[in-house]
């Protein structure tokens, strides 16, 4: 089979590799779509994980072979799978921060090499504990590409939850991405009056699609007055960071009421510091809070809101690459402002697609 496969100092490669062989009790699944997610791309840029390593875990695609003790899917499903799922029993689970969980860390999804996701191959091995309980199959007549958003509705949906808006809440959403833009429609589902930025205008514009109220250029716009405008001279009451943009923390404090919650999702890197009054945070009574990937109890209801179409996440797709063509999809994805005219969000490879 094909696969794109990190080399190293930034390099990925589409090369000819092994297809995986299953084990008892594993699936491999044929791979259809996998979106191109900025934790990935952080990995490749950055060269955080030794290579070799095929990465992608938005993976949507079919079952190929299943393996001894498998009864629970057949050859031709359709199905979505998860690349992390916890053990359920640890002192972690137990507090239901699975992504804490030693196992959970474990990646049980592979196409070759150290598993690290595998869905940017034509072939994934998926491992027992993964079959068990982080398989979803896909109803017919959802496409692969709007299938494969499962994982990152997941996560989007995990930090919603936590954060508990209520319908009278006025929110401000930092970043129309396609992270961002999931949070503001997850946020219209809960009737919460919705602030967005951003400082690309298509994206601001379907930004109002998804359900934003206002959507503001933060560079033409005093998002924080015009936040205070809508609370009575308060302050959102709560704040989604969906973009790593320097600075961005620190306005999200200036533009909260006290008491309000500031969800960090896109402070991935430890290279990252934020600097704070202690008295915004303390004085202040305002909430910090962190939320990192997906969580196994979500698994239905963000598959549901994807495969019913409550989430119109198929508005997000704005690239379809084929895998020979995979540096283009993960140029679009990290340097979308190097293409304006193409207005680049949500890369999503076909990793059939190829001309071997």
């Amino acid at each position: 089979m094909f696969a794109a496969v990190y080399r190293g100092s930034s390099i990925v490669s589409v090369d000819e590799v092994p297809t995986p062989e299953i084990g008892p009790g594993e699936i491999l699944i044929r791979v259809e779509a996998c979106g191109v997610c900025h934790t990935d791309l952080k990995k490749i840029e950055y060269d955080l994980l030794p290579p070799p390593r095929i990465y992608g875990h938005e993976t949507a695609g079919i079952v190929a072979q299943v393996g001894s003790d498998v009864t629970k899917y057949v050859p031709g499903d359709r199905v979505i799978v998860f690349h992390h799922i916890p053990c359920g029993t640890c002192f972690y689970c137990q507090r239901k921060l699975y992504a804490q969980c030693p196992v959970y860390k474990k990646v049980g999804v592979t196409a070759g090499f150290e598993p690290a996701g595998g869905g940017f191959a034509q072939y994934v091995r998926v491992m027992d504990w993964i079959v068990e309980r982080g398989v979803e199959k896909i109803p017919a007549g959802v496409p692969f590409d709007a299938a494969a958003f499962v994982e990152p509705v997941n996560t989007c949906l995990k930090a919603v939850i936590q954060c508990d808006p209520r319908p009278d809440d006025v929110v401000l959403v930092q970043g129309q991405g396609p992270i961002g833009l999931i949070f503001t429609m997850l946020l219209k589902l809960r009737g919460c009056t919705i602030v967005t930025t951003d400082t690309i205008a298509t994206r601001l514009e379907l930004s109002r699609q998804a359900g934003a109220h206002f959507a503001l250029d933060p560079r033409t716009t005093d998002v924080g007055a015009k936040l205070k405008e809508l609370t009575e001279g308060r302050g959102a009451d709560m704040v989604f960071v969906a973009t790593a943009v320097k600075g961005l923390v620190e306005e999200a404090v200036k533009s909260t009421r006290p008491g309000a919650k500031i969800m960090l999702f896109a402070q991935t890197s430890d290279k990252e510091r934020i600097e704070l009054s202690g008295a915004s945070i303390c004085v202040g009574e305002r909430m910090l809070l962190g939320s990192y990937s997906a969580s196994v109890d979500l698994q239905a209801e963000g598959a549901d809101l994807v495969f019913s179409g409550k989430l119109p996440v198929h508005l997000l797709v704005s690239h379809r690459v084929p895998l020979d063509k995979i540096d283009l999809a993960f140029r679009l994805a990290t340097h979308p402002g190097d293409f304006p005219a193409e207005s680049p969000l949500k890369v999503i490879v076909h990793p059939q697609e190829i001309q071997a």
